[in-house]
């Protein structure tokens, strides 16, 4: 089993602001972002659709630049890609002519010796309990597998920030569930601080520290919610339902469907 993150860092946002170009017109994507993640805490984000979650996930990974305010990981300050930040999209985005543990061990490029490099990746397939398919290709998964398939590769490197963008939201409701109940599994197991990104607002609470809401683009923290609920969650008790109606009147408030109060 891989080695726990032993060297936690806090990340923190600062004034984030960020603009794209389209045209002759600036779009404000995310506005004055200002945010403290705790180390090993994890942390959902939640938004209308559009209004800039995943942007600012790219912006901590370091696949967006140009923009002002700061992101800071401990003492680095972020300003482009690095190993201590993996990512998890929507899509598992897996290569289809490599094996699993082909794909996994992409991950970690060059610097470790054949042995080293089948060991950390033998120790994450068993993390994600895909020991018995490290042959097999892509094709021959299911969603849910390519999925811990990413999940694999993007811990690989032992990083001290995982973000996850929407990474169930092409699975069925009952592969979801439990894709929810094994990345707490894995979380619990790595300590690794963890950003996701949702609009499955029972998917936020069952998995967060915090529930994050995001206001419509440009985004900004509009409420910060903790989820002061005991592990394993029960999605049916007293508590989180009471929890659910608050953030779904915080949410459909800026999307504007007022039926949605009600739920």
């Amino acid at each position: 089993m891989s080695e726990a993150n032993t060297n936690p860092q806090i990340l923190q946002f600062s004034k984030l602001n960020k603009a794209f170009k389209i045209g002759t017109e600036l779009i404000e994507v995310v506005k004055d972002v200002n945010l403290t993640v705790k180390p090993g805490e994890f942390v959902s984000i939640i938004g209308p659709s559009g209004c800039g979650k995943s942007t600012l996930l790219r912006l901590v990974v370091g696949l967006e630049r140009n923009f002002t305010g700061e992101i800071r990981l401990g003492e680095e300050l972020i300003t482009g890609p690095g190993v201590n930040r993996g990512m998890v999209f929507q899509e598992a985005r897996l290569f289809p002519w490599l094996t699993v543990e082909e794909n996994v061990a992409f991950g970690l490029g060059n610097s470790e010796s054949k042995a080293e490099r089948s060991q950390v990746v033998n120790e994450h397939l068993e993390l994600v309990g895909l020991s018995n398919f490290a042959a097999a290709y892509p094709s021959q998964l299911s969603g849910g597998m390519q999925q811990r398939v990413s999940i694999a590769r993007a811990l690989v490197n032992r990083p001290q920030v995982l973000l996850l963008d929407e990474p169930f939201g092409a699975l069925d409701a009952i592969t979801r569930i439990h894709m929810q109940q094994e990345i707490i599994r894995i979380w619990q197991a790595e300590k690794t601080t963890i950003l996701l990104v949702t609009h499955d607002i029972d998917e936020a609470i069952f998995l967060g520290d915090r529930v994050v809401v995001m206001s419509k683009r440009p985004a900004t923290i509009k409420t910060i919610i903790s989820v002061d609920l005991p592990r394993p969650r029960d999605r049916n008790s007293f508590d989180f339902v009471k929890l659910r109606r608050k953030i779904y009147t915080e949410f459909f408030s800026e999307v504007e469907v007022p039926f949605a109060y009600s739920i």
